[in-house]
């Protein structure tokens, strides 16, 4: 089974419910306790939400692309 890695804290509920969906659906198809194999790195959404109210889409891309290099980093094969 491939490594999931998920950026989370777009805000927490909604990573929370993904990474419940994601599981349900593994254990749906393959039964058992199986679960995704997956990594996550949660950014902080006060910080996500100020930068796409002032339309800093650079440092929300710096912000992005570090999150996914930690992942990958951290064993994730797709993000």
């Amino acid at each position: 089974m491939k490594t999931i890695g998920l950026i989370g804290g777009m805000s927490w509920e909604s990573s929370a419910v993904y990474y419940s969906i994601i599981n349900r659906k593994v254990r749906e198809i393959l039964g058992g306790y199986h679960c995704a194999k997956s990594v996550m790195v949660t950014v902080e959404f006060d910080e996500i939400q100020t930068l796409q109210h002032i339309e800093d889409w650079k440092a929300l891309e710096k912000i992005m692309v570090k999150s996914a290099k930690q992942l990958e980093a951290a064993g994730a094969d797709f993000v």
